[in-house]
């Protein structure tokens, strides 16, 4: 028998349609029901690719006694966290302030008016080395609410009380000193074997790296420079990193990048492959390029949708199985390959009898010391392998297509596509921003999920802000104007209907469904930060566009972010990143075409690594519009039938001239 979670889009809400829970979807049914029955809610949060999501629903959601304990004494609330991450931000918060750790599945009880009293992360069915399990759990709970409700109600007052009054944070002056404690911060929690940050579990953060790859270019730190490359370098080599089908998974349960949490997710794929790509660019280090490239590809053939839109992501499990996808014994590699051929690519990739997880292997590199090398006919070999995997076993694919998500992947696309050159990226950028455009706006409003032809929830401040530089990397690509058009009207709805009049801006829109307290989150986490991605936004236009509102808007929120995070700099890396261009210095080149080809030595020059450099295409077809977006290239003409470059500079542009 189906609960109501069977008439739901989402993949995660729908693997627990058959429950015997009577799971409700977050929503006005579901609290008009706890108030009519005088239930309180047990709320649970999770994904469709979570490992520990599928473990505590096979465990307790599919077993009778906690369905009836659930259907009795609450009203069962099952929420998507990548459908509505403001949900999933608030009361992640209270999981914070209540234990000091978070994850998923995130489980909430709370009152029916939806203030909570309790959370925790993944409950074990029965009590266990010390642990209270659900079923005792939710007896307890029940016979309290019962008796002795007032308890639970002022646990419920003091947790909103504490999540809703905190600090109030003050505008800090930027300058290098922030920068250089980003740094510092970063270079404190850096693992000089194996890279990264941290012990285990240790997660890609590309953010970071792409902040110190800048830095390193700067600033000329060699130190830097060398705790980026290590990283980047060490990922690949790991278990991580999908050999044979290219991408990374979400993150590494060990300090040596080894056994991953084996889900793929494309938010995070689409960051590395942006940051491996910049890393290509200052260097040209062949590994770099083709770790980017199989990325870009895995997403490509694994997750891009029918419709030009890219899915979530991949599952943890397969058949039940932790990582079982990703896994290899010698003898499955030999029959693919044939014994001799089979025992040499198991030495290459630590393919071994004993295996380095649960008795099977993770394809890797890290006891090959000669990592950079591949011998000759192994690109052939772990196509084959793949192809195998592929027949042995399904992979489960989320197909939910997120507007922030896609966003990023746009950014990754356009800049493989003007970095490497490649019609093939330029091409699939193009399709998604169209798609985008076509199929993520209701009634001229962006949206924040399609699935399955479905369009819903609103479109929140990461969905603008990812969004709008991904059309901006993507005029870098193909200088449309019309594309900084439309990213600074993104702009203008984020500073309409999101601001704080504190400073910053809240996840959600004025106009959105009020949670009893606006989500507001600063610090960049396993993406960065709608905030820092605001703030990168506001730089790049008013570079573009030479328009004072938009500088102004950038600098208020720069200082907003170096006082949000003056106690930990690094956890602002991707909105610092337009703090390096006002501290060292940026440029800008206008190019006044006569035609509209591009020249030669324009290609030349835009080959080059240059972050501080912007560069902006006159031309006879968008003179009328560029007068409009970027009012100070007005006067800037071709010379004498010939292309004329302008270089500017801190507020200020050179003579033109016709040779670069």
């Amino acid at each position: 028998m189906s609960n109501s979670l069977s008439k739901e889009r989402s993949p995660y809400l729908r693997q627990h349609s058959e429950n015997p829970v009577d799971w409700l979807p977050w929503g006005p049914e579901a609290f008009y029901k706890a108030e009519q029955e005088d239930k309180p809610i047990f709320l649970s949060i999770g994904y469709s690719t979570c490992h520990w999501c599928h473990v505590m629903a096979h465990e307790s959601f599919e077993n009778e006694q906690v369905a009836a304990l659930l259907n009795r004494y609450y009203v069962p609330v099952k929420v998507d966290r990548e459908e509505r991450p403001d949900v999933d931000s608030v009361y992640m918060k209270v999981c914070m302030a209540l234990t000091g750790n978070g994850g998923w599945p995130l489980t909430i009880i709370m009152t029916p008016d939806r203030l909570p009293f309790f959370a925790g992360t993944y409950i074990p069915r029965e009590s266990r080395h010390g642990q209270p399990g659900l079923i005792p759990l939710l007896g307890a709970i029940a016979a309290k609410w019962d008796r002795d409700r007032e308890d639970l109600l002022s646990t419920a007052d003091e947790v909103r009380n504490f999540v809703m009054n905190e600090a109030a944070l003050s505008p800090a002056q930027p300058g290098a000193d922030k920068l250089e404690a980003a740094a510092q911060q970063l270079s404190g929690a850096y693992d000089e074997e194996y890279g990264g940050f941290g012990t285990a579990p240790k997660f890609p953060s590309p953010h970071d790296l792409l902040f110190l790859l800048r830095m390193a270019y700067y600033t000329k730190d060699k130190k830097l420079r060398q705790m980026a490359d290590n990283s980047l370098r060490q990922m690949y080599r790991g278990g991580i990193y999908d050999h044979f089908g290219g991408g990374f998974a979400r993150y590494s349960t060990d300090r040596e990048w080894l056994a991953p949490h084996f889900e793929k997710t494309l938010y995070d794929n689409a960051l590395l492959a942006f940051v491996y790509t910049e890393a290509w660019q200052d260097g040209h280090i062949a590994l770099y390029r083709s770790v980017a490239e199989s990325t870009l590809d895995y997403c490509l053939r694994e997750l891009k949708g029918e419709q030009g839109g890219f899915c979530c992501g991949q599952d943890a499990d397969s058949g039940g199985v932790e990582g079982a996808y990703y896994l290899f014994t010698p003898e499955e590699v030999k029959s693919v390959l044939g014994e001799d051929a089979g025992r040499h690519f198991c030495n290459c990739y630590d393919i071994t009898e004993e295996g380095n997880f649960q008795g099977k292997s993770i394809p890797n590199l890290l006891l090959n010391n000669r990592w950079n090398f591949v011998p000759e006919g192994y690109e052939e070999y772990r196509e084959r392998l793949r192809l195998y995997r592929e027949q042995r076993m399904g992979l489960g694919t989320d197909n939910k297509i997120l507007t922030a998500w896609n966003g990023l992947m746009l950014m990754a696309l356009s800049r493989a596509a003007w970095a490497f050159k490649d019609r093939r990226y330029l091409m699939e950028a193009r399709e998604l921003a169209d798609f985008m455009a076509e199929k993520l706006y209701e009634d001229q409003r962006l949206k924040g999920r399609y699935c399955e032809g479905e369009l819903r929830f609103d479109a929140q401040l990461d969905d603008y802000a990812f969004y709008g530089l991904g059309l901006l990397e993507l005029y870098r690509a193909d200088f449309e104007a019309w594309r900084i058009a439309a990213a600074e009207k993104l702009a203008l709805e984020i500073q309409s209907r999101f601001a704080d009049e504190k400073g910053g801006f809240f996840r959600t829109a004025s106009d959105a469904e009020q949670l009893f307290v606006r989500p507001k989150e600063v610090y960049d986490g396993a993406m960065p930060s709608g905030n820092s991605g605001a703030c990168l936004l506001f730089a790049q236009l008013a570079r573009l566009t030479g328009k004072a509102e938009w500088q102004g808007a950038a600098d208020k929120q720069l200082s907003f972010l170096c006082g949000a995070c003056s106690a930990a700099p690094a956890g602002c890396a991707f909105g610092y990143l337009p703090m390096m261009e006002a501290v060292y210095g940026s440029r800008e080149l206008v190019f006044a075409l006569a035609d509209e080809k591009l020249p030669e030595e324009l290609e030349a020059v835009l080959g080059h690594y240059a972050p501080e450099l912007t560069a902006l295409k006159k031309s006879p077809a968008n003179a009328a519009l560029l007068a409009e977006l970027a009012p100070f290239t007005e006067g800037m003409e071709p010379q004498n039938g010939k292309a004329a470059y302008y270089i500017c500079k801190d507020g200020a542009c050179s003579l033109p001239v016709t040779e670069l």
